[in-house]
């Protein structure tokens, strides 16, 4: 999984799955998109306009659960 975020188009994407080529997106709400794989497999979610959407852009935090 990577996480990426782009000041100069203040978009946030995160890959959830690396090596597959967007088969289909869908703006699933306004300024978010999903893309899937041929397979219908959620790979990518891309948040527009995300410094207004989430916290702090400019930070993420994981947490493991047990």
């Amino acid at each position: 999984m990577k996480v990426t975020y782009d000041p100069r188009t203040d978009s946030l994407s995160i890959l959830l799955k690396e090596g597959c080529q967007v088969a289909e997106s869908e703006e699933d709400r306004p300024g978010v998109i999903l893309d899937y794989d041929e397979t219908g497999q959620l790979i990518a979610i891309e948040i527009l306009d995300a410094s207004k959407r989430v916290s702090d852009a400019r930070k993420i935090e994981y947490q493991l659960m047990d």
